[in-house]
């Protein structure tokens, strides 16, 4: 809807976008939060170019906007190494280690291109989103630092069997990743769960004090009596719970209640779980879904004297670090 736009400032600086090379962002924040529905019809209404103030956030490239009968959809499209930049500041960080940072960039631009191939089958209007569901993209910050370690890795993407792999990461694996075969039902050759430490991590530990009432109504449910783990996953992650209520008893999984919760809510599925009156204390480790690379560890073996090229090996067993040529 035009009323819920707050700003949208255009044109200062131009810049020329070739088609190759070119990603396309679906914006995702406090104003625009949706994703376009595949059964609604949705319609472009212009498309705009330069450095864009929108919502207090500069991007650069182009901005389409388009909309369907939920409101209105913001797409950025921008040269790919230039939306690196942006992702690994925001995915890790500008103080971190020249080696994680490299190797943040090499998974990102696995990562995007991957999305980039898969949406083209499906015909979509955007390549991803700007939030977790895809990877974090906050507009126009660019850090030296940064773009060192994005110019340095320039065109480097990771491939098994001559493929990009699907480079899967999160943030803290709270000692061992996770099977992707428990999360996302499909096993990968190159990415198995290995044991790792992250305990530079803010989130190697913690615990939450979760109201009853907060989860009854995350969850729809009315007089939860008891919540309780039926069944973990291969690694020793919880797997799926058992709510008994007023009406009856609910089987959910782990991330299902994650979801609903808010993932920062709860970090992990790898977390104990115990009553204290009217509240459930989970008690956890690690930050995520736990699949692929570790963020926080890499840190450590960068700190430890790994370079990227390890790192990546290590978390993708079986891989080709080589130069992208079809963008």
């Amino acid at each position: 809807m035009l009323q819920r736009i707050i700003l949208i400032i255009a044109v200062i600086t131009f810049i020329a976008i070739s088609e190759a090379g070119a990603i396309k962002v679906l914006i995702i924040d406090d104003v625009f939060k949706n994703i376009p529905d595949k059964n609604n019809k949705i319609s472009k209404m212009g498309k705009m170019r330069g450095d864009l103030l929108v919502n207090g956030t500069h991007y650069l490239g182009n901005i389409e906007v388009w909309k369907d009968k939920e409101g209105l959809y913001l797409i950025n499209e921008l040269p790919l190494e230039e939306y690196l930049k942006n992702v690994v500041s925001a995915e890790v960080g500008i103080n971190w280690d020249m080696e994680a940072l490299k190797t943040q960039a090499v998974i990102s631009r696995t990562y995007a291109l991957y999305q980039i191939a898969l949406n083209k089958n499906n015909n979509n209007n955007y390549d991803l989103t700007s939030s977790v569901l895809h990877q974090v993209y906050k507009g126009a910050t660019i850090d030296p630092r940064i773009s060192y370690a994005v110019m340095t890795t320039e065109g480097e993407v990771l491939t098994y069997n001559g493929k990009l792999i699907e480079s899967l990461y999160h943030s803290t694996c709270g000692g061992r990743t996770e099977a992707s075969e428990e999360v996302f039902g499909k096993s990968y050759p190159y990415m198995k769960p290995v044991e790792s430490n992250c305990e530079l991590s803010p989130y190697w530990i913690w615990e939450r004090k979760i109201p009853i009432e907060e989860i009854e109504n995350a969850l729809n449910l009315s007089e939860i009596k008891e919540l309780s783990i039926k069944s973990y996953t291969s690694t020793g992650r919880v797997k799926i719970l058992d709510i008994i209520h007023s009406d009856g008893t609910l089987t959910v999984k782990s991330n299902e209640l994650r979801k609903a919760l808010d993932w920062k809510r709860l970090p992990s599925t790898n977390f104990t779980l115990t009553r204290d009156n009217d509240s459930f204390i989970f008690e956890g480790k690690g930050y995520g879904h736990g699949v692929g690379l570790c963020q926080w560890s890499a840190l450590e073996m960068s700190r430890d004297g790994k370079n990227y090229k390890e790192i990546l090996s290590f978390f993708y067993p079986g891989t080709v670090l080589q130069k992208y040529e079809n963008r």
